[in-house]
């Protein structure tokens, strides 16, 4: 059985001539853990997440939260407790003082990511422009980013309640995260990227594009941002103020562009 799921007993109803079919048995569905996020013994947020790839979900959440570079995480401790899971994360001393003047706290359900946020300027803080880079891709290769996305969901194959966040470079997805959050699933896989320095790619998502979502693509580096569903409005305008190409409502057949438009390369004239 895939980590992070769990057989759940249920009810089957189908429709037939004369009634309804009835059957038992079950369906395996997703777990959520209380996962707290401490830094230097002090807990910094509690996300309703699935128990996978936590250590790169410690560095992802401290990255994108703009907490702590990779460098200045000193160790990472996952605790398994009887309620929860405590992932905790020790920082270098600058870090530790940057975190302080924050005081930001968070409970977070799955499907938020600005919870508990005690200041509206915290929440859409300013972030730098993503550097401009050679990196392109051409309508195939992002039609090709999503048609290779179902072979890297291996939660949401057996649970069908389950976000993907992946990374497409030249050649192929270099890795995928799965979780019920997600957010927490994008965080899980800037953790990943972060301990690995892959070359220049395009974030993949399942989920829609808010505002958020595209802070933490920026706080990866990352210049395309290709997602499965369609961005809210504000999403657009603070994509384009970074410099990310947001693609959306992507199929492995078509899909829409909204922002600089000048990473795909095309015979054909495009939008700007």
């Amino acid at each position: 059985m895939t980590i992070g799921s769990k057989p759940v007993p249920r009810l089957f109803f189908g429709a037939r001539e004369g009634g309804d079919a009835i059957e038992q048995g079950n369906r395996t569905l997703p777990q959520e853990f209380a996962v707290a996020l401490s830094f230097n013994g002090t807990t910094q947020a509690v996300m309703m997440a699935t128990p996978d790839d936590l250590v790169d979900f410690a560095y992802g959440f401290a990255l994108t939260e703009g907490i702590a570079r990779p460098h200045e995480i000193e160790e990472i401790t996952v605790v398994a407790g009887e309620r929860g899971i405590d992932v905790q994360s020790w920082l270098v001393p600058e870090a530790e003082a940057r975190l302080a003047k924050r005081r930001r706290t968070m409970a977070g359900p799955v499907g938020c990511g600005l919870c508990g946020i005690d200041s509206i300027n915290e929440a859409l803080r300013e972030l730098p422009p993503v550097a401009p880079s050679p990196f392109r891709m051409t309508p195939a290769e992002v039609r090709d980013a999503i048609a290779a996305l179902p072979a890297h969901q291996p939660l949401h194959d057996i649970t069908r309640a389950a976000h993907c966040a992946a990374y497409w470079v030249p050649g192929g997805l270099f890795a995928a995260r799965e979780d019920v959050g997600r957010h927490n699933a994008l965080d899980k896989l800037a953790g990943h990227l972060v301990r690995h320095d892959p070359p220049e790619g395009a974030v993949v998502l399942t989920s829609r594009v808010s505002t958020d979502m595209v802070q933490k693509v920026a706080a990866i580096g990352a210049g395309m941002l290709i997602a499965v569903s369609a961005p809210t409005a504000d999403a657009v305008a603070l994509a384009d103020h970074l410099g990310i190409t947001v693609i959306a409502l992507a199929r492995p057949e078509k899909f829409e562009l909204f922002t600089h438009s000048d990473r795909i390369v095309t015979e054909q004239p495009h939008a700007n």
